[in-house]
């Protein structure tokens, strides 16, 4: 059997205990924001470009009302989805084609590319919504996202399959998880953590290329939008200039987070 074969079928879905003790964890790394504000006090500004933040598996815009208000505290012009609850092809239409049309509403709105940021699910689509129409995207930054590997190596593959209708093992599902497996058209950058209790941390990594980068956090999956170190990596990634993309510079107070580069 291929060595990749073999890697992919011992990937399973996190343990019973990280998934048990998500939302007292996801509720620390919200509480720990006030102590946190001094340090992303500091983030990088931003220069106003603006940014959809595309919300995770059976949640809404208002789970990522946080994220968007600290970027907006930031000075970007952070946008929600505006889409409901994210329920894979029922929200964004079977080709995606209600969230091509609200990535493009923004862009040709402002004049300007705009940066998606997608959390768990939500970066899946982000990151298949930049090959969809590139012109209009300037980077993807995707928190906790499985986007390769056996989408059963989750603990939510059986209810995503029940409330979205979608079969994981269909012919098309198996093609776009091909794609989503290759880089991104554009500069891509990956935040994830090996506490995950919902989805194979090892799923969530990009591969090595010019323009990708994997950035390790500690923490939850339900709590990556409130994850002091996540926000900061986050304005960083968003900071940089459009024409000079660049690694995550590990050192000072990007301390917080940790790097891993490479593949698990």
């Amino acid at each position: 059997m291929p060595q990749a074969a073999v890697d992919q079928a011992d990937i399973k879905a996190p343990s019973a205990f990280l998934a048990l003790t998500e939302l007292p964890r996801a509720l620390v790394e919200f509480g720990s924001l006030g102590l946190a504000a001094p340090i992303l006090a500091s983030a990088p500004r931003s220069d106003g470009h603006p940014v959809l933040v595309l919300p995770g598996f059976v949640t809404t815009d208002v789970s990522t009302a946080p994220l968007r208000q600290f970027l907006r505290g930031l000075g970007y012009d952070a946008h929600a989805w505006e889409l409901g609850r994210n329920l894979g092809p029922k929200a964004i239409g079977n080709e995606g084609e209600r969230l091509i049309a609200r990535l493009c509403e923004i862009h040709e709105a402002t004049g300007r590319k705009v940066s998606l940021v997608g959390w768990s699910l939500g970066g899946v689509m982000a990151r298949q919504l930049s090959r969809r129409a590139p012109a209009a995207v300037r980077q993807v930054i995707s928190l906790g996202s499985p986007f390769t590997g056996r989408p059963q190596a989750t603990n939510v593959w059986r209810t995503y399959q029940i409330l979205t209708g979608h079969r994981l093992d269909d012919a098309d599902t198996r093609m776009q998880l091909s794609e989503s497996a290759l880089p991104p058209p554009v500069p891509s950058t990956a935040i994830y953590t090996r506490e995950d209790g919902v989805v194979a941390w090892q799923n969530c990594v990009e591969p090595e290329a010019p323009e990708t980068d994997n950035i390790e956090v500690h923490g939850s999956h339900c709590g990556l939008g409130v994850n002091p170190a996540v926000l900061y990596a986050v304005a960083d990634r968003l900071a940089q200039a459009e024409d000079d993309w660049h690694p995550f510079e590990r050192g000072g107070l990007r301390s917080l987070v940790y790097p891993f580069a490479g593949h698990a």
